[in-house]
């Protein structure tokens, strides 16, 4: 076999021009700022762009071209169709008059923690990897603890420990998967069809379909009832008698997600209670609280989350509220050997001294992919940036604002609070009274009321100004306004108020002379 000709080789391998380098620091430079203003000019501007995207299906298909480019595109125009293009087709998750769904708030430093993340891209997957990646999850998840009040047990000194992921659905996935290993590996395998996993009408669709992939049985999810003379927060009585009923066809309890802060209307579910009742038969309980975890940092909320002392994990998204940017879900759990147990991986080319030696973390085994991201540096740069004081009085701020428009909601006879206020979150809508005084009817279906109200979210969303969700519960049509995002101050919360009422006053009146 003759030798390796390396000036052949070099002659006949294309070259690239080192101006063309896609790491080339210069060039980075350059661009980089180039983005970072356009960033600051969006979020300058932001008010001016209508909250909700106003595009069609398919837009952006009849926009670009068919096929990739071959030749290199400089940023300037890059930019240019991303204004022109793009950016019409984004709803402004930052936009002061966001008030949809759950915030996603970004900040200063969660942008550049992000970025610099980005910059090192380093691929975390056991402490060797990148030893400061996993030992500053470590600390920092150790101080959301304390900021939380957790028990020692769901820290790394008391024997339990955090982990960073990058959704709910990934810590109850995860959680669920644990438990179910767990009790397998006591009943036997061929058991698994008798598992039953449990939550209530209200509780995050993200659980049962974790619980499909662990390959618990559809059949054997239950979806407990709440009402609204309970703030449609699920109760230990409910879950003992569903359990009772369970058992007694010869099927085994498992697993019970207990919510803080529910998606539709931010319900709380009796969280000491419940774990009572599903440790008298031995299941697992994870707590999710995943918008209203956040809010739990300020003392004279910190009640919501009381007895979580009493679960075996615990987990919300500091994406959500957090300042810190998506994506960012934090999972505490007290035995973390359940999880490596079950997920586990230990190939020979991952094998080094520390980790046979038990000297380190390897967040790998607490979590279902290999890689993992550098989240912990967005949330330390976070923490440090803005201190935990700040952290509570932005979060405080949100909810005085929520307080506030709630109590215009009231003053106006024509409107109704539906549930109760939690956290940040108000849900309201066009009362039934109004509607009938305006119609001249003496009854009103609930249908119609619910139609009413749609019509109402719409052609309040369909003008850009303001953004509301909306969601169903009990029968109920119910508009959602979640104060949250980063920008917002009291006055657009007044300005969405008035944006309200005049979409209202209007659809009375056409109500009105329809009736005539």
């Amino acid at each position: 076999m003759g030798s390796l000709d390396i000036k052949s080789l070099e002659s006949s391998t294309p070259m690239m021009n080192m101006n063309n380098n896609p790491l080339d620091p210069e060039e980075f430079r350059k661009q980089g700022y180039m983005v970072i203003d356009f960033l600051a000019e969006y979020y300058k501007s932001i008010e001016k762009y209508p909250v909700r995207s106003q595009v069609e299906a398919g837009y952006l298909r009849k926009k670009l071209p068919v096929s990739a480019p071959n030749d290199p595109v400089s940023m300037e125009t890059i930019l240019a169709d991303i204004q022109t293009d793009i950016v019409p087709g984004l709803t402004h998750w930052q936009s002061p008059n966001y008030f949809a769904y759950f915030p996603s708030s970004g900040s200063t430093a969660g942008l550049l923690g992000e970025t610099l993340a980005s910059g090192f891209n380093v691929v975390g997957f056991n402490w060797i990897s990148s030893p400061a990646s996993t030992e500053l999850e470590s600390i920092v998840m150790d101080w959301l603890a304390e900021m939380l009040s957790l028990p020692k047990s769901f820290t790394f000194s008391g024997g339990g420990g955090g982990v960073m992921m990058g959704t709910t659905c990934e810590a109850i996935l995860t959680t669920i998967t644990a438990a179910r290993d767990g009790l397998l590996d006591k009943i036997g395998r061929h058991n698994i069809n008798k598992l039953v996993v449990y939550g209530s009408d209200q509780t995050h669709c993200s659980f049962f379909k974790s619980a499909k992939i662990a390959g618990i049985s559809p059949a054997n999810f239950r979806t407990i009832k709440t009402t609204k003379a309970n703030a449609f927060s699920l109760r230990g009585d409910s879950l003992r008698a569903t359990i009772e009923a369970d058992v007694n066809a010869g099927l085994i309890p498992l697993f019970l997600v207990a919510t803080v802060g529910t998606t539709s209307t931010a319900a709380v579910d009796a969280v000491g209670p419940l774990c009572d009742v599903a440790k008298e038969y031995n299941m697992w309980v994870h707590v999710d609280a995943a918008y209203a975890g956040n809010g739990c940092i300020c003392p004279e909320l910190r009640h919501m989350i009381d007895g979580v002392e009493k679960a075996d994990s615990f987990s919300f998204n500091a994406h959500k509220w957090f300042l810190t940017t998506l994506d960012c879900c934090c999972l505490f759990v007290k035995d973390p050997n359940a999880l490596v147990r079950c997920l586990s991986t230990n190939p020979e080319y991952l094998k080094n001294k520390a980790t046979d030696t038990n000297q380190v973390v390897d967040y790998k085994d607490w979590q279902l992919t290999l890689s993992r991201r550098f989240r912990s540096l967005k949330m330390w740069m976070v923490i440090r940036s803005y201190g935990v004081d700040f952290l509570r009085n932005f979060l405080r701020s949100h909810v005085g604002m929520a307080i506030y428009f709630e109590k215009m909601v009231v003053k106006d006879t024509r409107f109704e609070i539906v549930v109760p206020r939690s956290f940040a979150l108000v849900c309201f809508r066009l009362s039934g009274s109004a509607v009938l005084e305006c119609s001249g009817q003496k009854f009103l279906e609930e249908e119609t009321l619910n139609e009413i109200n749609t019509e109402l979210l719409e052609s309040v969303n369909s003008d850009g100004k303001i953004y509301m969700t909306h969601s169903l519960v009990d029968g109920i049509f119910m508009i959602r306004f979640a104060v949250g995002a980063t920008l917002t101050e009291i006055h657009h919360v007044t300005y969405a108020w008035k944006v309200v009422q005049e979409h209202a006053t209007a659809l009375l009146a056409r109500l009105s002379m329809i009736a005539c």
